[in-house]
């Protein structure tokens, strides 16, 4: 079949794709432990080399795949889990299946393709495990509170005392103290609530915090004393990639939009932090303190 340049450009990504997922599929498969999963992937892998031997068909060469893409779902595997990594690969189908739409009057049998990929996207929605997505909710509350709470507390805290270490000394302290107490009222919470994942809630919750504290705390022990604005600067900074970060890996699990949920916590974070900024200047003109 003769292929306009545009076509035939297209085609080739598909392959590429193809190739790639087939590629991607297998290898993720290799590390899961649940079998029935694992089966379903590896149905998966040897349907995209189908698709890709399809495609090469019509341009009539091989492709390389996508390393550099296998290996970061690969680490993302290790770091974000399973339903994270299978989440995305769904996203990706749905993609494909969106690009195939737009081929079939040229090529018809892009139609058959398309089906296959859409019952690809229906086996990996049921591949999910609900029951470890259960947790987000604290680790959402470990991690908004440890931002709210913490970051507000070191604005307030930078000018006041107008010293990096002294700051941190502060922050560790505060930080600590509240890592046990949400994790405790967490557990309270959940007994209350006559839950069996008591533990492993305050666990996650508590470790969410406790990441958080640290990450912020971190550019006050690095940089010098007199550099608390530059530590400052950079606590901020590091607040919006925890905020964006974690936002994305929810909305990637939960299926749900992420500017709505990021533009809100990072409002009501940064929010806080600038008024707690402004209250630590007042406070240290008003009590007329030095610590200089």
């Amino acid at each position: 079949m003769d292929l306009s340049p545009y076509m035939r450009k297209r085609i080739l990504k598909f392959q590429k794709d193809e190739i790639t997922g087939k590629i991607l599929c297998s290898e993720i498969a290799s590390m899961m432990k649940n079998t029935n999963n694992k089966k379903v992937l590896l149905d998966i892998s040897q349907a995209e080399n189908l698709h890709y031997e399809q495609w090469k068909i019509f341009t009539g060469k091989d492709i390389e795949p996508n390393w550099l893409k296998i290996r970061s779902y690969k680490f993302l595997y290790l770091v974000l889990g399973e339903t994270f990594v299978i989440k995305l690969l769904e996203q990706i189908e749905q993609v494909g299946i969106k690009e195939l739409n737009e081929i079939i009057k040229e090529i018809p049998e892009a139609k058959k393709i398309m089906a296959q990929e859409e019952e690809h996207e229906n086996k990996l929605i049921g591949l999910i495990d609900e029951e470890k997505l259960k947790y987000v909710g604290s680790m959402v509350l470990g991690l908004n509170d440890a931002l709210v709470e913490l970051s507000g507390t070191i604005a307030g805290m930078t000018f006041a005392l107008a010293n990096t270490k002294l700051v941190a000394l502060a922050a560790i302290i505060t930080g600590f103290a509240a890592t046990l107490s949400m994790a405790a009222s967490n557990y309270l919470a959940e007994r209350a609530n006559r839950s069996e994942t008591a533990v492993k809630s305050s666990i996650y919750t508590g470790m969410a915090y406790l990441i958080t504290v640290i990450l912020l705390i971190l550019p006050y022990l690095i940089l010098p004393d007199s550099l608390y604005l530059a530590a400052f600067v950079i606590m901020i900074i590091m607040v919006v990639l925890i905020i964006s970060s974690f936002n994305f890996y929810v909305s990637v699990v939960q299926s749900i939009p992420f500017w709505p949920r990021f533009t809100e916590m990072a409002t009501i974070t940064l929010g806080i932090s600038a008024l707690s900024f402004v209250i630590g200047i007042l406070a240290k003109n008003v009590l007329g303190i030095d610590v200089g």
